[in-house]
């Protein structure tokens, strides 16, 4: 909280503003985010900084075209709180709560293992809103598990869950791990809103972000969105943990500071363009603490003169991307982020190692073939060695041992598709993630690990994707879902990922089958 003191008389000028009605963050769930994507699409305001802060009620997740349940017990109280309601509900002029049980119950089988993988996850979630200005949420989820090989494999080498915190030791192979989040939100007007909280952001089209993702832990961040024609101007201060510590230390960790720019302009109904920028510095170096670098807290300014106005080793980033929206159904999405770069080295085309950029591109389709909730997406990714990484290694582009934008990090190239469809109730998804990377080995540096300096380069000139210990992956995941309560998008599900990872060291093929009931309220990544 100290961190963010200086961010209280911003909060406190704008209270006398007028107000214009509540706003409340939708979860940012793979399935929820088709819905809003294509809502948003309808009405031309869609500017891809999620979660997304609307107007609406604080027990409401909109499936838009799904029925409430049928049949005489699905219009009792039990039946409603089953099947359709949060758990407690207060409803009046001036404040609304909604109070749920969340739960994460899941069994399954690896071929790579001799025994069952499982997860036990039990927790609440509350949320409301006071008057018609603010509004709150907050979750808690404690958990124990038991993961298929290739996650626990990630999981010890990291000392972190992806995604879901630092673990201690369950049993003899198992993890405890707890999650929590939260936020309020402040509209004082049309104009404005200011979210203050501890969670994820994300920015972009893709299903992977090259520029901010939520693929790692939360963390503490105040968001200030500012909306006026068609432009909105998101400003994201935020505070990063590096655990430099070794795994099972509960020593405080080294810190490190965020400020980030996001410009997004609805040029047209079809066409929309951004901008992103991002700095990134540790709070104590060899001449003691920094602290927050006054200096970054101006809204409006390009950080790259500002950096070089101080003198400053800071990690600056730059990026943006553009999207093409036909018929109000279909996206055509690119994403870029430059991290550093000569052009005359571009032009030679010889691989020199500072050329430090990544990119996206990919398509969207909504209810294809004119099929309701029939929806596919195509994307490609690639990041060069060395992108996200810094001379000074706290100062990288990352938090709690995990990239802030891909979850790779640097140093491949990764096709997905993904294509689901929803009838009511009854979900089925499918997801291919195919891509080549370059592992470190040999105890040197080859570009994927952004937590390492890139003063250990290996070679000068003629680095590119897949150098050092090249390896390739194929993962399909197929899902079958049945919706029990759409207030907490619990679901009901069954499925089977086959994944292949081979190099010229090993070779690892995984069939997991798995089912399980989950309030599936954020997003897991164990797909890289």
């Amino acid at each position: 909280m100290k961190s963010f003191r200086f961010l209280i008389p911003v909060l406190i000028l704008f209270m006398s503003l007028s107000s214009f009605g509540q706003q409340i963050a939708l979860p940012f769930e793979q399935g929820l985010r088709q819905a809003q994507e294509k809502g948003l699409l309808q009405s031309g305001d869609l500017h891809s900084v999620w979660p997304l802060v609307v107007s609406g009620k604080a027990d409401t997740i909109n499936y838009h075209d799904l029925k409430p349940m049928s049949g005489k017990f699905g219009n009792t109280w039990l039946g409603r709180k089953l099947f359709t309601e949060s758990l407690i509900t207060v409803k009046n002029p001036d404040f609304n709560l909604a109070i749920d049980p969340l739960v994460g119950f899941e069994a399954g089988r690896d071929s790579r293992k001799d025994d069952i993988t499982w997860l036990n996850t039990r927790g609440f979630r509350g949320k409301g809103s006071i008057g018609e200005k603010f509004s709150f949420y907050t979750a808690f989820y404690e958990s124990q598990a038991v993961f298929p090989t290739w996650v626990d494999s990630i999981t010890r080498s990291l000392a972190v869950v992806p995604g879901q915190a630092f673990t201690k030791n369950f049993k003899d192979r198992g993890f405890d791990f707890a999650f929590a989040e939260g936020h309020f939100i402040y509209s004082p007007s049309k104009y404005f809103d200011f979210r203050f909280g501890h969670g994820k952001n994300f920015i972009g089209d893709g299903y992977r972000s090259l520029l901010l993702s939520d693929a790692a832990f939360n963390y503490p961040y105040l968001m200030i969105n500012t909306k006026v024609w068609n432009l909105q101007y998101t400003n994201l201060y935020a505070q990063f943990q590096e655990l430099t510590k070794s795994g099972g230390s509960w020593t405080p960790w080294n810190k490190k500071y965020a400020t980030m720019h996001h410009l997004s302009w609805n040029v047209t109904e079809w066409f929309n363009v951004s901008i992103f920028e991002a700095v990134v510095w540790q709070a104590a170096d060899s001449t003691g603490p920094r602290g927050f670098e006054v200096n970054y807290l101006n809204p409006v300014i390009f950080y790259r003169p500002v950096e070089f106005s101080l003198s400053s080793p800071d990690n600056v980033l730059m990026g943006g991307s553009m999207r093409f929206t036909i018929n109000k159904k279909y996206l055509i999405f690119a994403q870029f982020m430059l991290d550093e770069f000569k052009l005359e080295h571009v032009r030679k085309g010889d691989g020199w190692w500072a050329n430090k950029h990544g990119f996206q591109i990919g398509a969207k389709a909504f209810d294809l073939f004119n099929i309701p909730n029939l929806y596919v997406q195509a994307e490609y990714n690639h990041v060069r060695p060395y992108t996200y990484a810094h001379n000074v290694s706290l100062q990288n582009y990352g938090h709690y041992n995990q990239p802030l934008a891909h979850p790779k990090g640097a140093n491949f190239r990764e096709t997905v598709f993904i294509a689901s469809y929803r009838k009511q109730r009854l979900m089925l998804d499918y997801k291919l993630i195919a891509g080549t990377f370059g592992a470190d080995t040999s105890g040197l540096n080859f570009g994927g690990d952004i937590f390492k300096s890139y003063n250990t380069y290996v070679y000068e000139f003629g680095n590119k994707i897949g150098q050092g210990l090249k390896t390739r992956l194929i993962q399909h995941d197929f899902k079958a879902s049945w919706l029990v309560n759409p207030a907490t998008n619990l679901q009901l599900s069954a499925g089977i990922t086959l994944r292949n990872e081979n190099s010229t060291k090993s070779a690892r093929q995984t069939t997991f089958l798995w089912f399980g009931l989950r309030s599936a309220l954020f997003n897991r990544y164990y797909d890289w």
